[in-house]
């Protein structure tokens, strides 16, 4: 059998041969990434997979952690977490706790995004951890972040305070960021909020540092780190129309740099690229033919719609095709992965989707398996190729 790549009809290629690639974005962060959401695609990144300190950003995990508690049903949101002095001895952004306060848990999670808490994540972690203390909640962070495709992620503690083994790198946070997002949307609104004051503790401090929600550009998160050692970062998501975008920038020097940078990166990545439908869910996009089978062919489409991402600037240089191990045996269930669809968008790269078979083909009987046979003969008589479909 042979590997049969086809070429998906003129039509359908035309339809999506709209653009050119977009010039790169070039930014002076020490290390960037920037993803479209819903198409999956990288659009931009800079030494993305350095491992790099995160600050407070690597707060995100605690949240992930949070977030995977609450919906096992070991932490609830009204429950009431004590304070240790471990907790209240931290400095840096806080939510002013101390050893005589029990704080529940979605007031804690609300201090660790919008004032960026190192004592409420300490609480938190503390809390999950399966010894009560911190170091053995980031030996658990680190732990799953490699079970997450985080591979150049480790934990020190909890909430990015400055440590030789609490390193990040752009893409491990976008994962993370994408992640918080699709799995758990039921928290995700926390991280649009502006401002809280806890018990009315320092009240001049209750501002989320977030430079984009500010903005009327359709930013509604993450999480904002500083250190001496990081420097300024962001990871940043947007929505706008169908379209969300998911970046990450760090080793920035200012914070009007940082809120810069944030907001013409979230520009670009809407203005220079569009969305375009290329298949619907369960609509067939080509046949492939059967071996030994009740039908000669089977219908091959997506069980999902499916959607590209291209340049907005030129009109050339979009190809799909359809890959193949052909001719496909029956027995064929319908909604068997039969395919994949490649598609390549110049200066974005190849995106792969599952294409599954429409309808189900039972193996052929006896007749069938003559007529296989017979085709067969022939062809090799006559100095036709074997192949019979």
């Amino acid at each position: 059998m042979s590997i049969r790549a086809a070429t998906l009809i003129a039509a359908l290629t035309s339809s999506i041969c709209m653009s050119v690639a977009a010039h790169a974005f070039e930014t002076s962060a020490k290390s960037a990434i920037i993803l479209d959401l819903g198409t999956d695609l990288t659009l931009m990144e800079k030494n993305a997979d350095m491992a790099l300190p995160p600050a407070s950003m690597s707060k995100l995990m605690t949240l992930n952690m949070t977030f995977e508690a609450l919906e096992d049903g070991r932490l609830s949101l009204d429950q009431r977490l004590p304070v240790s002095e471990h907790a209240q001895s931290y400095g840096g952004s806080t939510m002013f706790l101390n050893t005589r306060d029990r704080v529940s848990v979605e007031d804690l999670i609300r201090g660790v995004i919008v004032l960026s808490g190192n004592d409420s994540a300490a609480v938190l972690a503390e809390a999950i951890s399966p010894d009560g203390t911190e170091r053995g909640f980031a030996q658990m962070m680190t732990e799953r972040a490699l079970d997450l495709g985080m591979t150049n992620s480790t934990f020190a503690n909890s909430n990015g305070w400055p440590a030789p083994a609490q390193r990040m790198s752009m893409r491990d946070l976008s994962i993370l960021a994408k992640r918080l997002i699709t799995v758990f949307p039921q928290y995700y609104g926390y991280f649009a909020e502006t401002e809280f004051a806890y018990d009315n503790r320092a009240p001049d401090n209750r501002f989320n540092r977030n430079p984009l929600l500010k903005l009327d550009i359709g930013a509604d998160g993450l999480k904002t780190g500083h250190t001496s050692e990081a420097g300024y970062g962001l990871v940043g998501s947007a929505k706008q129309g169908t379209r969300r975008i998911v970046f990450v920038l760090s080793g920035l020097s200012t914070p009007e740099e940082r809120a810069s940078e944030s907001e013409r990166i979230t520009n670009w990545a809407f203005r220079q690229f569009a969305e375009q439908q290329l298949a619907e869910q369960g609509v067939i996009m080509a046949d492939a033919e059967v071996w030994m089978g009740t039908a000669a062919k089977v219908g091959m489409a997506s069980p999902e719609d499916i959607k590209v991402l291209v340049p907005v600037l030129k009109k050339d240089g979009v190809t799909a095709k359809i890959k193949y191990q052909g001719p496909l045996e029956a027995p064929i269930t319908a909604g068997d992965k039969v395919a994949e669809l490649i598609v390549s968008v110049p200066g974005i790269g190849d995106a792969t989707h599952d294409l599954v078979a429409t309808e189900t083909i039972e193996a052929g009987g006896f007749m069938v398996r003559v007529r296989t046979a017979a085709t067969v003969l022939f062809r090799q008589l006559t100095g036709q190729a074997a192949t019979v479909f």
